[in-house]
């Protein structure tokens, strides 16, 4: 499958839109690591922000001080949810024990 033609407008905008998701997902990983926003809060907002919907549950996680890549790979493991997950594709069941577990890690 070949990829559509696009316009020189077409491109610009899509480089445009690639550009702000990245920025806001700078953004976001900058206000959990100092503590202005949480991963909790960004799971439960993912229903309103797109960009917050497409991050990968493991990156989320590691913004949160305290986890590193070891941590929120066996915390993942521990609640039942795969590597590649994507916050939009957690289950109503993984959502609440993830909450749970971070409760208890910023306790």
């Amino acid at each position: 499958m070949s990829v559509p033609p696009r316009s020189d407008e077409q491109r610009a905008a899509a480089l445009a839109a690639a550009l702000a998701s990245r920025q806001e997902r700078a953004r976001v990983r900058q206000a959990i690591k100092s503590g202005e926003l949480s991963a909790v809060d960004v799971i439960d907002g993912a229903e309103a922000n797109p960009v917050w919907a497409g991050l990968r549950v493991s990156w989320l996680l590691e913004c949160v001080p305290g986890l590193g890549s070891v941590r929120s790979a066996r915390l993942m493991e521990t609640v039942g949810i795969a590597p590649t997950r994507r916050v939009q594709g957690l289950g109503v069941h993984q959502r609440r024990a993830l909450r749970t577990a971070l409760a208890g890690q910023s306790a």
